[in-house]
């Protein structure tokens, strides 16, 4: 059951489909069982995205042909208006929200067209100042990424949705290399976002492991954006830096564990703390028998377990004062015990 502070957690399937709609139901259904709030997809024409001799970037030379172009990889991966109808409807069987990023207006307009209620831009259209004002104008719910990005950038295009009175968006602290290093996370950057644009700040992780996640929950990132794919040697650009079913779900899992641990800013004893305290704290006691008009001094009290009667941060309340009565070794301390 999600807490108060749950964040939004999206299995980035992405390209990893590889346009095959057995794979892409299967990726759908393992991120539901992995905990997954939704899972995204991407929406583009090749033709209409990349000109044809647009070579690809260092990652995704690692899989395909050597003399393919990135114009002819995205060929393969793009999806048909069909196969979208079809993904979303298994989506909404599955009960896990379909997401995708659209590249150019035009599939900003079909995804609006079939439904789709919430959009992601990748980073790399942060400057697509034409697509934000079209969903700034909308008023469609957006989550944007800021990879390599500046926070001038940021700004202008956050600037778009507040001059057209749309606050419905988010803005997800990226580093786009697939992995990325930890020495490139710069994680803190999360608080300067939040501080900048008050908004609701995500993080999209593309390093290995979680524990960049874990630590931007700590930050207070509501969104957490990771790449998905059933196997990691599958050939597609995307599939390598990708977490398994298995290591999502262990993802999943870290995140909620950490929102319970991060609890709120109201300092309080815990429930479990309290036999503890009683226990492991000390109270006051007499060192030795006392007679009835003794003074009180540091030599005559000390403190011992268990914690259940008058605590020793009560010590000053004693020390000077009178005593009404005799009083025995290791007989714990009274208020009534001294004169006032």
């Amino acid at each position: 059951m999600k807490n108060s502070h749950s964040c939004f957690i999206i299995a980035e399937v992405g390209v990893n489909h590889n346009n095959n709609m057995t794979l892409a139901k299967k990726l759908i259904s393992e991120a539901k069982k992995a905990g997954a709030d939704a899972v995204k997809f991407q929406t583009f024409k090749a033709d209409t995205l990349a000109l044809k001799n647009t070579p690809k970037v260092a990652y995704q030379k690692r899989s395909g042909r050597k003399e393919e172009t990135h114009h002819s990889m995205l060929k393969k991966l793009e999806l048909s208006e069909k196969n979208h109808l079809l993904i979303q409807k298994f989506c909404k069987k599955n009960n896990i929200e379909f997401i995708s990023t659209p590249y150019d207006l035009e599939s900003v307009i079909f995804l609006s067209k079939i439904g789709v209620k919430k959009f992601k831009i990748a980073s790399a259209d942060i400057v697509d100042h034409q697509m934000h004002n079209y969903l700034a104008k909308k008023n469609k719910e957006v989550i944007i990424s800021t990879g390599m990005s500046t926070i001038k950038e940021i700004a202008q295009t956050i600037n778009i949705y507040k001059t057209k009175k749309n606050n419905k968006f988010s803005i997800l602290h990226c580093v786009s290399n697939y992995p990325c290093s930890d020495e490139s996370l710069n994680l803190k950057n999360i608080l300067t976002l939040q501080k900048k644009f008050k908004c609701k700040v995500g993080f999209s992780d593309h390093s290995i492991g979680n524990i960049s996640s874990i630590i931007a929950i700590g930050y207070g990132a509501k969104i957490i954006e990771k790449h998905f794919t059933l196997d990691k040697k599958m050939r597609g650009p995307d599939h390598l830096a990708s977490s398994t079913p298995q290591e999502f779900s262990s993802l999943v899992k870290d995140i909620r564990r950490a929102e319970r641990a991060i609890g709120s800013l109201n300092r309080k004893i815990q429930k479990e703390e309290l036999s503890m305290r009683n226990v492991s704290r000390k109270s006051l006691i007499y060192k030795k028998n006392l007679k009835t008009n003794q003074i009180l001094s540091n030599n005559d009290i000390t403190s011992i377990r268990p914690g259940n009667k008058i605590l020793g941060n009560k010590i000053n309340f004693f020390i000077g004062k009178k005593l009404k009565k005799n009083v025995k070794k290791q007989e714990h301390l009274k208020f009534t015990d001294v004169k006032r």
